[in-house]
């Protein structure tokens, strides 16, 4: 029997995940993650094109098997929680529950059900895999007019090389259909692609031939610069522009979901990738920035363990490479209003997104 603890307060969104700069040039990976669901099946299903009324709302998996559901809808009186197709818990318009006793699941999915509006369907964002530490959703997130971006649809990762048989079987079930590998030639190389089932491989090499990841710093200073360059080279790198062309043509395909890209550490190219994604959804700034930023808490032990094997002084260099840092991801922004004037422009005309394709990305994948 499903057992219902209420939780006083109510909890804000969780920021977590990670991944590693050094990857782009040493090809370190890491371990496992948590949750699942094919793209024609619950993610469109009990997710009302009506007003949502929802302005906060996170599902996060404890390690004991429970699940804390947390919400918040202004001028909502009462809202009820359901999961594998019965109501599991009830709440007042701002509130959190933690569900107890649920059935095993690839994942496990939540609808929140307010009394008026229209319902949010739900995941833990981390996907829990034996290969893989920051295998997670891309959506979850409310956008600036109130709107959802859909679980389920697309998802990003650090390198999928040690995905075990049960976490292909996982993905397939999750209707994984299209993997798009950002990674250079010599990381494929040597660390060669696991995918699902059914699933097709899209070569979208972001780096391609760029000099900026060419040979390791020999400071702190340096290696700070190099992922601030780096990440002005995934904007407006010519490979950079042919590569997210590529994925995010896929993810506006929606006979190519659900979708999944990802690089080595899942951090920087993965970073850029899904940030420009949720920020042409309508995702604030703010949000965009803590999703980027999430890399650093799902990767920690990973990094930690890396930095732990090596001398004080190199690990002071290093760090900054597997680190995800505000400054990082701004210099990106930076250089689309650089080169381009606006994001939109940056859309249309390295990515060949114009308004009219944006509008039926946002209507394919936004909810509300």
């Amino acid at each position: 029997m499903t057992l219902l603890t209420r939780v006083t307060s109510v909890k804000a969104p969780a920021t977590c995940a990670a991944v590693a700069a050094a990857a782009l040039l040493t090809g370190l990976v890491a371990p496992g993650a948590a949750a699942a669901h094919p793209h024609h099946s619950p993610a469109h299903h009990g997710q009302s094109r009506t007003e949502v009324p929802f302005v906060a709302a996170t599902v996060t998996a404890g390690d004991d098997g429970s699940y804390t559901v947390s919400w918040n809808a202004p001028g909502v009186r009462r809202v009820g929680v359901r999961a594998g197709g019965r109501t599991v818990a009830h709440g007042d318009g701002r509130d959190s529950v933690v569900v107890r006793g649920l059935p095993a699941a690839d994942r496990q999915w939540f609808d929140l059900v307010p009394e008026r509006g229209g319902s949010l369907r739900l995941a833990d964002r981390l996907v829990k895999l034996e290969g893989t530490v920051n295998f997670r959703d891309a959506g979850g997130y409310r956008t600036r007019n109130g709107q959802w971006v859909r679980m389920g649809e697309v998802y990003r990762s650090d390198s999928l090389e040690k995905l075990t048989a049960g976490d292909l079987a996982k993905l397939a079930r999750l209707g994984i259909r299209t993997v798009f590998d950002l990674r250079m030639a010599s990381e494929r190389t040597a660390a060669p692609d696991k995918v699902p089932a059914g699933a097709t491989h899209v070569v979208a090499d972001v780096i391609g031939d760029s000099p900026v990841f060419g040979a390791m710093p020999t400071t702190e200073a340096e290696a700070v610069k190099m992922m601030v360059d780096g990440e002005k080279v995934m904007v407006s790198g010519e490979s950079a522009k042919a590569a997210y062309t590529s994925v995010l043509g896929g993810i506006a395909d929606d006979d190519k979901h659900a979708v999944v890209f990802h690089c080595t550490a899942g951090k920087d190219r993965t970073g850029w990738s899904n940030a420009a994604l949720l920020t042409a959804l309508g995702i604030p700034r703010e949000t965009v920035m803590a999703d980027y930023l999430a890399s650093n808490a799902y990767r920690r032990a990973a990094n930690e363990a890396i930095l732990a094997h090596m001398p004080a002084e190199q690990a002071e260099v290093y760090k900054p490479l597997l680190d995800v840092r505000p400054e990082y991801l701004n210099s990106g922004f930076d250089e689309v209003q650089d080169e381009y004037g606006s994001f939109n422009r940056y859309l249309d005309k390295a990515l060949g997104i114009d308004a009219r394709e944006l509008r039926e990305l946002r209507k394919d994948l936004l909810v509300g």
